[in-house]
């Protein structure tokens, strides 16, 4: 896979949030994630804070992709949507973005919802990947 990163200098800096604005890929083996949240492999929520069910909705990201063989450095897109209850903590999210993304990170949308399938649910987070 060939990727590559752009973050023309006349938009807003978002690799400080943790996100480019945008990635050229090519590739053969498109990989869509489903919505990880912050549960364990037995379907326990982690825990009550969005920085703990943020690290575990990565995690799972993580082991889904390996699981096909992939690497978050593949990731070519997340969708993250944070519950409306946590939206005046999304700097957490964007520290663990920026600790699991060092170099070029992937774009990016960010999405404030109401609410997630069960009410502790803090976020969720899709991924897209190109494996090869």
């Amino acid at each position: 896979m060939s990727r590559t990163v752009v973050n023309p200098d006349t938009v807003f800096n978002s690799v400080q949030y943790g996100f480019s604005q945008a990635v050229i890929v090519t590739g053969q083996r498109r990989m869509l994630l489903s919505g990880q949240v912050g549960v364990d492999a037995d379907e326990c929520t982690v825990g009550p804070g969005l920085q703990v069910q943020t690290e575990a909705a990565l995690d799972n990201v993580e082991r889904v992709l390996a699981a096909a063989g992939g690497r978050l450095e593949q990731v070519i897109m997340l969708r993250i949507y944070i519950c409306d209850t946590v939206r005046e903590e999304q700097e957490v999210v964007a520290q663990a973005l920026r600790d699991r993304f060092k170099i070029d990170p992937p774009p990016s949308s960010w999405i404030i919802v109401s609410g997630l399938s069960l009410p502790e649910w803090l976020i969720e987070i899709e991924a897209e990947a190109m494996l090869d």
